[in-house]
């Protein structure tokens, strides 16, 4: 697939990036926002990492790793964050949740605790411990899921100001992104994400979650449009 020059990349929307040139676009825009950061190599190995590790997994009509790689980019790019360490987390934030098994293997062990070790091995603590802030633990099947999902989400971040910024890029590209999904999942994501759109305005507004006034207003924004595409699907008869 023929992508644009990196000029045209770098003021695109992001899905419109996905939509268009797919994967390879946005790798190439990747690698134009990494160049920002202290050590681009890193988010060079993390990509490699997630890339192998969700290579078979979809993400609606695309591969997974285009969700990912969109998380990384907007944390860079949209959010201003020149953080290798938060850039790496956005690349890797689902790694430990759905590759517990590969990952702790690695290890020659097995739960999120060697998962997480792997990664800790491989990228640092810090990584290590921002995606542990934003995996979700397998829900108590004697409750809510949904409900369970959104009092680990409120809890971990309360106590966690930059995983809040990964989750946001991560909750932001799964809600303006909703309508690319297909059916029934979209429904069904809507039904999900919808409760959790006040908490994370309510995180957002925090005076220390480390973005600047102007970043929190379009992840403002970028939550209004989430709450009005969730309202639309939900209200649909």
């Amino acid at each position: 697939m023929n992508t644009p020059g990196a000029g045209i990349l770098a003021v695109m929307p992001l899905h419109a990036i996905s939509d268009v040139h797919g994967e390879e676009g946005l790798r190439q825009r990747l690698d134009i926002e990494k160049e920002k950061l202290p050590r681009p190599d890193r988010v060079e190995a993390a990509l490699e990492l997630a890339a192998d590790l969700h290579r078979d997994d979809r993400y609606g009509r695309e591969p997974y790793v285009n969700h990912l790689l969109r998380v990384a980019i907007r944390i860079v790019s949209h959010y201003e964050v020149h953080d290798t360490d938060v850039a790496v987390a956005g690349l890797l934030h689902d790694s430990v949740e759905d590759h517990t098994p590969e990952l702790a293997g690695a290890r020659g062990g097995s739960g999120t605790g060697a998962a997480l070790a792997e990664v800790g091995e491989r990228f640092g603590p810090r990584v290590a411990g921002l995606i542990a802030s934003v995996t979700v633990p397998e829900p108590d099947p004697a409750g809510d899921k949904h409900v369970q999902y959104r009092e680990h989400i409120a809890t971990s971040l309360d106590r966690d100001p930059w995983a809040r910024v990964v989750k946001l890029s991560d909750f932001t590209d799964n809600g303006v992104g909703i309508l690319y999904a297909t059916e029934p999942a979209m429904r069904h994501l809507a039904t999900k994400y919808r409760p959790m759109t006040p908490i994370y305005r309510d995180l957002v507004n925090r005076p220390d979650t480390p973005l600047t006034e102007h970043v929190k207003q379009h992840i403002r924004d970028q939550l209004e449009l989430a709450e009005e595409r969730f309202r639309a699907i939900l209200d649909t008869k």
